[in-house]
């Protein structure tokens, strides 16, 4: 069966359609507790804050399906799931490896929160696969990537980070935010856990935060009472929105998709363009490895201008469909530049250090009709003054 239309079924009906007295739509549960049913385990009991409304319950039930999880578990944002995953996966005394470029917020936290719980941390060289063992300690539980890194998107052997970490009896981690679930399925290729950020693609509207875990149940169950002592629950109208949403998540990724290519190879023959990422170019870097495990390139472009931070500012500044805005994955285009947005929790010199500019620039390439697109990139890009 083609996967894509498998996808599509189960964004609009998850495992099965579940009617409540007759609704197309599953309801609201709007309330924070539930009637006591005889529960004997605290974890079991009907509360908003131990994430098992009957929301909670449809949406564990689709994620894990899209994702190909034996269970899943939705937290009240991305960086909940991440680092509920980390603290249940770790403790103290533990090592873990990860590689240099990765979204902000979950850099910093593995760089300096997790050290104040007792976790060391190294990091892989994505380019050289054969240094990863040296970077190992006897105290390594595990490896944590993404697979297509945010937002420099570079694309590790995948295959490799599997194949090294069940060497070596460590656990596997990535967030898989950026391909969502439509262009890549990290559980079928040998990972033990995903995490994503449902803010983005999987709601796709940038009306919510929200994020998920997908893998083992026990896994799983261990995240949820980790999850249930932090309190990152997700209320049940944003359970509303998020599974509203993945519910046309194959036919946004299509457009997603198709777009950013037609975006990336504007600017890649752009005069102005002084770099230009996106792995569905032949030349990207990433291209190859792209190719070979996902089934589409995602929304995501980031490049560079000739010039510095001020004409990087005025070019975002002259585009009329964009939006400058932080986060991504929302059905309109935004262009941000990291340094000020989602990296600028880090400082300035470990930013430029794993290739993060001050000018960089990261387009999300929403759904509008991308001949408009093109035609407003086009516009402010030969109107700019290269400053050299």
């Amino acid at each position: 069966m083609d996967i894509r239309k498998k996808m599509a079924t189960l964004a609009v009906h998850g495992s099965g359609h579940q009617s409540v007295m007759g609704a197309v739509g599953f309801p609201i549960f709007q309330s924070a507790n539930f009637l006591y049913a005889g529960e004997t385990n605290y974890h079991e009991l009907r509360y908003i804050r131990l994430n098992n409304t009957p929301n909670h319950e449809m949406l564990h039930e689709t994620l894990k399906e899209l994702e190909k999880g034996d269970a899943a578990l939705v937290t009240g944002s991305g960086m909940a799931a991440i680092t509920t995953a980390l603290l249940t996966a770790l403790r103290a005394g533990d090592h873990l490896l990860a590689q240099p470029v990765l979204y902000g917020g979950t850099h910093t936290f593995i760089a300096h929160d997790l050290e104040r719980h007792g976790v060391r941390h190294g990091f892989i060289d994505p380019d050289d696969p054969d240094k990863w063992e040296a970077a190992l300690t006897p105290a390594t539980r595990a490896v944590y990537v993404e697979s297509v890194a945010n937002p420099l998107l570079d694309v590790l052997d995948l295959d490799r980070v599997v194949a090294f970490a069940k060497h070596h009896g460590i656990m596997t981690i990535i967030d898989n935010t950026l391909p969502y679930p439509v262009n890549y399925n990290p559980l079928s290729h040998g990972f033990d856990v995903v995490v994503h950020s449902c803010t983005k693609y999987l709601n796709g509207h940038s009306d919510i935060v929200a994020g998920a875990i997908v893998g083992a149940r026990a896994f799983v169950d261990k995240c949820k009472e980790t999850l249930d002592h932090l309190g990152g629950s997700l209320d049940p109208h944003a359970c509303f929105l998020l599974a509203r949403g993945i519910k046309t998540l194959p036919l946004r990724m299509e457009a997603h998709n198709r777009n950013a290519q037609q975006v990336a190879e504007l600017l890649a023959t752009h005069p102005a363009v002084r770099m230009v990422r996106y792995p569905g170019l032949p030349t990207d870097p990433a291209h190859d490895r792209a190719k070979r495990w996902f089934r589409g390139f995602g929304g995501i472009v980031t490049f560079e201008l000739r010039g510095g931070a001020e004409e990087a500012d005025r070019f975002t500044k002259s585009l009329t469909i964009p939006l400058f805005a932080p986060s991504l994955g929302g059905v309109e285009s935004l262009v941000t530049l990291p340094a000020l947005t989602c990296h600028a929790g880090m400082p300035s010199e470990e930013r430029r250090r794993i290739g993060i500019s001050d000018f960089l620039i990261r387009m999300s390439v929403g759904i509008e009709d991308p001949e408009d697109l093109v035609s407003d990139l086009s516009r402010a890009l030969d109107g700019f003054v290269c400053v050299k």
